[in-house]
């Protein structure tokens, strides 16, 4: 497994595995690497492709609210994940990398941007859409891994690359959850334990909420018994993330709600 730090050396690296391999699959991460990433790895694996992974913390996508320094991360954990998942290259930029003096573009998307994460976190799909397409112009992947745990996210990135004709294709992987349905993120270990003994209850309100044992008011108000400040629980066509009124093919349940310090983000099928 080969590690890139700089741009001539990845673009060598990326040149080599074109000439060998033929198909390049990239799986953007922000590093604190845990199973579902790992999913997302082996997906790539599996296809045939030559498999590169980016760690980058992406301050552009931090409000000034949020606390970028204290997103976890942990590089020998994570190379050794990627090592033992089939991993061909780790590119590693820096800041000054990713965002050099004098830069002056960034990118807007609307449509499945402007509502949900959109409007509680704003700009941040600003940086999103702003990093992966820089990741995606300097690795030149044929496609993208995404997981479906961040529902919203993996559809501004599908909807930024169909508007700009990128060459590229966007691959959604399922979540992967704990034994208790918790949906597995960077940021679950910053729950207390009784937060995270309650913290299961997201996944299974939205399960209710989908076969119909729930409304969405009925779930909304069950989180909030239980101690979670519910940012949104909500019915939305799945590609357009627009709110509807009643399930119908491709619809997701999607939820944010904030349990102690940790905002956490789970959808379903509906």
């Amino acid at each position: 497994m080969h590690i890139a730090r700089a741009l001539p050396d990845l673009r060598d690296a990326v040149g080599e595995l074109r000439a060998s391999r033929g198909a390049l699959a990239l799986v953007p991460t922000m590093g604190a690497l845990h199973d579902g990433h790992r999913a997302l790895v082996r997906a790539a694996v599996a296809s045939g492709a030559a498999t590169v992974t980016s760690i980058f913390v992406n301050p552009l996508q931090f409000a000034a609210s949020e606390d970028l320094s204290r997103y976890p991360r942990d590089e020998a954990g994570d190379l050794a994940i990627l090592r033992a998942s089939g991993c061909d290259l780790v590119w590693m930029p820096d800041v000054a990398t990713m965002y050099p003096d004098g830069g002056a573009t960034t990118i807007d998307v609307g449509g499945p941007a402007e509502n949900w994460e959109g409007a509680a976190r704003p700009g941040h799909f600003r940086g999103v859409a702003t990093v992966c397409a820089k990741l995606f112009g300097q690795v030149r992947p044929d496609r993208a891994y995404f997981g479906e745990k961040d529902w919203q996210q993996s559809q501004v990135v599908r909807r930024m690359v169909e508007d700009l004709l990128l060459p590229l294709s966007v691959v959604g992987v399922e979540t992967v959850r704990e034994r208790d349905g918790l949906a597995m993120s960077s940021r679950n270990r910053f729950l207390s334990a009784t937060e995270r003994a309650r913290a299961p209850l997201l996944h299974a309100m939205l399960t209710a909420a989908a076969r119909g044992e729930r409304t969405l008011n009925d779930s909304r108000a069950e989180l909030r018994d239980a101690g979670f400040d519910v940012d949104y629980f909500a019915l939305v066509d799945g590609a357009t993330l627009t709110e509807i009124a009643a399930p119908r093919p491709g619809a997701r349940l999607i939820a944010a709600a904030r349990l102690g310090s940790v905002r956490l983000l789970d959808n379903v099928a509906a």
